[in-house]
């Protein structure tokens, strides 16, 4: 596929993840408030969506409590500035299973997996304007770690997402996750504009050479809408590359922590470097209207 740069792009934000990063960085929010105030300035800062997770504001380990969301929800729509609502629905599909002798019983207290409805009541009730699908199953760097994602459990978790009238952004973290979506698609559980997150050089799915990133671009239909990112120092080197590739982009602490060498960033800061790329290409950053127009998305009232 020849390559169509894109003129009109959109930064997304991830603010901070679900990953053990809360004690390597003071940048790395935990509260609703550190959330939501770190979202907002890197809506100041150029980014149409935020892309939210929610930690336990004491430890700042992941969570999945709907007050928490609830509250983060709230204080962003309650903000002076516009930006987009990106909630996570990946939590809950953890299975950590014994050792390698002994797989079963599986690690209890690391283990959380729980049935559809619970995985996306955070979304029922905060109704976001967009919330991720990780569309497969796949190991992670731990040893007996599996992100766990069915075509079952993802034929209920995304048919509650159409039903809510929240736009899933399909995450695929290796081409098969892709090849599954478009089945999604297929049988109506999605809607056929659909939105995706290409997430290059998680281990063990897609790594992030170029080669491997266009392999993932073209198995993304001409009419779906795409952003990419990878890890570490190459995040602003895939702002670019994204952006070459047609696509859209994503920066934020979820995914990288370093502004520099021996530099740690904020969000509002990756947002900035990222704005920086993409207009030093000649591409113009879009805001959170056009970004609605763009994917039909519903905006939503502050309650």
């Amino acid at each position: 596929m020849p390559l169509a740069m894109n003129r009109d792009v959109f930064i997304t934000c991830a603010v901070t993840g679900s990953g053990s990063t809360q004690d390597r960085s003071p940048h790395v929010p935990r509260s609703p408030k550190e959330i939501a105030d770190s979202a907002i300035e890197a809506a100041k800062a150029g980014a149409a969506v935020v892309h939210c997770h929610v930690r336990d504001p004491e430890t700042g380990t992941p969570s999945r409590d709907l007050k928490l969301y609830r509250e983060v929800t709230d204080r962003i729509r309650d903000a002076d500035v516009d930006v987009v609502l990106n909630l996570t629905a990946g939590m809950g599909g953890d299975i950590v299973f014994g050792s390698s002798d002994a797989p079963f019983p599986v690690n209890a207290a690391a283990t959380d997996m729980v049935g559809a409805e619970e995985r996306v009541a955070h979304v029922a009730e905060c109704l976001p304007e967009i919330c991720t699908l990780d569309c497969g199953t796949m190991n992670f760097a731990e040893a007996d770690y599996v992100m766990t994602n069915t075509p079952g459990m993802l034929r209920a978790m995304g048919q509650m997402m159409t039903d809510l009238g929240v736009k899933p952004e399909i995450e695929a973290f290796d081409t098969g996750h892709l090849w599954f979506a478009k089945e999604l698609v297929k049988e109506g559980i999605l809607e056929p504009n659909a939105l995706v997150q290409l997430c290059m050089g998680v281990p063990w799915g897609a790594p992030d050479d170029l080669n491997t990133f266009m392999a993932m671009v073209n198995n993304v239909p001409d009419d779906w809408t795409f952003s990419a990112f990878s890890l570490g120092r190459n995040q602003m080197a895939y702002a670019a590359a994204a952006v070459l590739a047609g696509g859209n982009v994503r920066v934020g602490l979820e995914d990288n922590l370093w502004l520099d060498k021996g530099v740690l960033a904020t969000n509002a800061q990756l947002v900035e470097r990222a704005r920086g790329v993409v207009e030093g290409m000649g591409a113009r950053i879009i805001g959170p209207d056009e970004v609605r127009k763009k994917l039909g998305l519903t905006k939503r009232a502050p309650v």
